[in-house]
């Protein structure tokens, strides 16, 4: 069987799929409290889902986006941890980790669909237990590319906000 180039691309955008190790944890950590000891938001059940599939919708959408942004500026084969250059267009050009903003709203709407009070907990701490590493990458990034990366934060917020003046 051959496989076409654009299934080539595909397998390669999901083999690179992140999965930020916070945002795992949490999710899964919803899903277990809430097994263990369920705590409801408040507020109509039937809202709470809607909200919840459309934040899960819109998470996945920019994760994807963001993925196959970084695909398209990459010759060869694709390694999400190794950039061959600097990607700024896209989602990249409103958030310098749309992939880790798709994945907070991947994990909010698994909360709101299962009408969950632990997303209230579970999300923050996600978001600060990766809020280290992504400095990190942010200094790696600075190193790679320099001047470049350095006009790129300057230009665009860390997560997001505001889409032009200061960095963060």
């Amino acid at each position: 069987m051959t496989i076409t180039s654009s299934a080539r691309g595909l397998i390669s955008l999901l083999r690179n799929l992140p999965f930020p190790p916070g945002q795992t944890v949490g999710i899964i950590a919803v899903l277990v409290l809430e097994r263990l000891r369920p705590a409801s938001l408040p507020g109509r059940r039937a809202a709470q889902r809607a909200a919840g599939a459309v934040a899960l919708t819109a998470g996945a959408a920019l994760t994807v986006w963001a993925l196959a942004e970084r695909r398209r500026h990459t010759n060869g084969g694709f390694e999400l941890e190794r950039p061959q250059s600097l990607v700024t267009t896209g989602p990249h050009a409103f958030s310098r980790h749309p992939m880790y903003v798709g994945w907070w709203l991947i994990h909010l709407g698994a909360g709101l669909l299962r009408a969950s009070a632990w997303v209230t907990a579970t999300l923050p701490a996600a978001v600060l237990a990766e809020h280290g590493g992504v400095l990190a990458e942010e200094r790696a990034l600075e190193r790679e590319f320099g001047d470049e990366y350095a006009r790129y934060r300057e230009r665009v917020p860390r997560y997001i906000g505001r889409v032009s003046g200061g960095g963060d």
